[in-house]
């Protein structure tokens, strides 16, 4: 297996002290007591962890795509921890003597660092932890999110909120529809995949928002061209095609969730959606959750021991309101930070939507039984649901 080979194969061509410039691959994650950031030394990629105050304060004011001049020694991890970072392309760790000048990267870096910094800088203009919680569902940026707060939404089923994918796209698409559909077929094409690589850049090409942008730009691509567009086929080739490109993705809890999470909503989804009409206007949304829970619930049980059983009900009840953050809150944010003075006007509907969000996982962690309850649960509802498949009526039946 080619991922396996890969992922046996990674190890550091060069240890030793080193100075000079390094490329920062993504921002600073800030810890309790330190801070980590991958940086790329000569090709190949470093963690570096800073500890000590003021040595933090300097880091956390990096950005992906920036350039630091450095000194420090490169040092092998340990085979727990290399393990742990693999599948990132994580070699070994650098640990930082001394950092001094810094250089503002690539136009596609400072571009994106410049719309993010924005985002900041309107998010600013909600109390905290909104501020953190709109910025993960906008761009997922949830490095700012306090603990408390990753724990109750991964208790509530709704941790994917704040990780950027095919909903994501789909809503800033749906901003540039206006202009999209005044254009002719293939300078549309050219104009929207072009969003989709620069919304992947300002995301930070994480897992699951490249699996989102190559299967829309499969899709736009499949629209240009006259052909058939079935969704499981469209993820089946943008799968394949992440994994030849880089076979590390397969190793990455974040793709197993997503690639699951959508190929339940493909295909599960509308078929329970169809079969469950007699809930109205829930039979849809109601079908796709279900759907989404049954693709992740393999890699959830393995990883997470857990499949929340609020899940189903806090996502009915949180989806179509972070959808509405996701779609007003991007060009909104974009006014307010450029604006300042408006930003408490303009962001006022995306701190009501957070809010509500939060106010949703904080109710269903609070809710949320403990296994074996959980899975009893889990059992009641699948028991349900083939209840009411059995036993619909049959088309032309009274």
């Amino acid at each position: 297996m080619r991922s396996q080979h890969e992922w046996t194969g990674i190890a550091p061509d060069a240890l030793g002290p080193f100075d000079g410039w390094v490329r920062l691959v993504d921002d600073p994650q800030p810890y309790p007591s330190s801070t980590r950031v991958i940086a790329e030394i000569e090709g190949e990629r470093f963690e570096m962890w800073s500890r000590g105050r003021a040595q933090q304060l300097r880091v956390r004011s990096w950005r992906g795509g920036e350039w630091i001049l450095v000194s420090g020694e490169r040092r092998a991890l340990d085979a727990e921890r290399a393990h742990r970072v693999a599948w990132q392309h994580v070699v070994g760790e650098f640990e930082l003597d001394w950092a001094s000048d810094t250089d503002a990267g690539g136009p596609v870096a400072r571009a994106s660092n410049r719309v993010r910094a924005t985002i900041e800088r309107a998010a600013d203009a909600l109390p905290e932890p909104d501020g953190a919680l709109y910025r993960g569902l906008v761009i997922g940026d949830d490095r700012d999110q306090p603990r408390d707060m990753i724990d109750r939404f991964r208790a509530s089923g709704l941790s994917h909120l704040t990780a950027v994918s095919g909903q994501n796209v789909a809503f800033v698409l749906a901003a540039c529809g206006p202009l999209l559909v005044r254009m002719r077929p293939l300078p549309r094409w050219v104009v929207t995949v072009g969003v989709i690589a620069w919304f992947v850049a300002l995301t930070r090409f994480e897992p699951s928002i490249l699996r989102a942008g190559v299967m829309a730009g499969l899709s736009a691509t499949a629209f240009l061209t006259g052909r058939e567009r079935k969704p499981v086929r469209i993820l089946a080739v943008a799968v394949t095609a992440l994994v030849l490109i880089d076979p590390l993705l397969a190793w990455s809890i974040g793709f197993w969730l997503s690639v699951g999470a959508t190929a339940g909503v493909c295909t599960v989804g509308p078929w329970l959606a169809e079969r469950l009409a007699m809930f109205g206007p829930l039979a849809l949304p109601l079908g796709i959750t279900l759907g989404a829970q049954l693709g992740v619930v393999l890699p959830s049980v393995l990883v997470f021991g857990r499949l929340p059983l609020v899940s189903v009900v806090a996502n009915l009840l949180a989806v179509p309101v972070a959808g509405f953050v996701m779609l007003y809150g991007l060009p909104a944010g974009l006014v307010a930070g450029s604006v300042p003075v408006l930003a408490p006007l303009l962001m006022f509907p995306a701190r009501i939507g957070t809010r509500w969000v939060d106010t949703v996982a904080a109710v269903g962690a609070r809710l949320e039984p403990d296994p074996p309850w959980s899975w009893v649960g889990w059992g009641v509802v699948v028991v349900v649901v083939i209840c009411v498949v059995v036993c619909r009526p049959r088309p032309g039946t009274r």
